[in-house]
Parts: C-alpha cells; sequence; structure tokens
C-alpha cells in the first residue's frame, strides 16, 4: 500500500495521505483515525481544525474532568451530518494529526513555490 500513497503526516492515532492514482478523489485528503476515514478538501481540513479548537475549550463539566477515558466530548466534522464523540487524549492526538497535516500541506506549497523560481 506504501507505494499507493503519498503520506503527508502519520502519528500514533492516525495518518493523513493522498491516493497516487485515485481520480475521483482528486485534491482531496484523506485523513484517517480511529477506525474512521474522511476525503478532506484544504479548506475542510481548516475547517477541522477550527472545530477541534472549539472542542478543546474548557467547559464547565466535572465528569469530564473526573474521566479522562470517557468519551464525552462533541467534536464537529466538516461533515454537518457527522459528529464524533472523543475523550481528551483522543482531542489531543486528532489536534495533532490536524495540525502536523496543515503543517506539512504548507511546508510542501512553500517548497514547490521556491522550486519553481
Amino acid at each position: 500500500m506504501e507505494n499507493e500513497i503519498t503520506k503527508i503526516y502519520h502519528n500514533d492515532f492516525g495518518i493523513a495521505f493522498q491516493w497516487k492514482y485515485a481520480s475521483a478523489k482528486q485534491g482531496k485528503i484523506q485523513v484517517v483515525f480511529r477506525n474512521m476515514g474522511f476525503y478532506l478538501t484544504l479548506n475542510e481540513i481548516k475547517q477541522f481544525q477550527k472545530h477541534i479548537a472549539e472542542a478543546k475549550q474548557p467547559k464547565n463539566c466535572s465528569c469530564c474532568k473526573a474521566d479522562c477515558n470517557s468519551r464525552s466530548i462533541l467534536l464537529k466534522t466538516p461533515s454537518n451530518k457527522i459528529d464524533l464523540a472523543v475523550n481528551t487524549k483522543e482531542l489531543t492526538e486528532v489536534d495533532d494529526l490536524i495540525k502536523g497535516t496543515l503543517f506539512q500541506l504548507d511546508l510542501n506549497n512553500y517548497l514547490n513555490n521556491i522550486c519553481k523560481t
């Protein structure tokens, strides 16, 4: 499978990549974590990052603080039909995955622009 994808970023929780030969998914990035895969545009990944930041805002919920493994945080996704229940550790891991993906995409774009000159 390594020959079929271009890996963008990964951590212990998930991976972001593009299929090399997937014409139907042209321009979209596959983000996979916790047995789920999302095909997202760059704008949708940025939107997802905003949803993650909103979910990380401190809430006055004693049950959230008492049980870090409880999937008591509702994380909105770029699809208005899908929200995810995550715990604090998963939220941190998804945050890292999305931030790392955006960083790598920006870096690749920057380097490609420099090489054109």
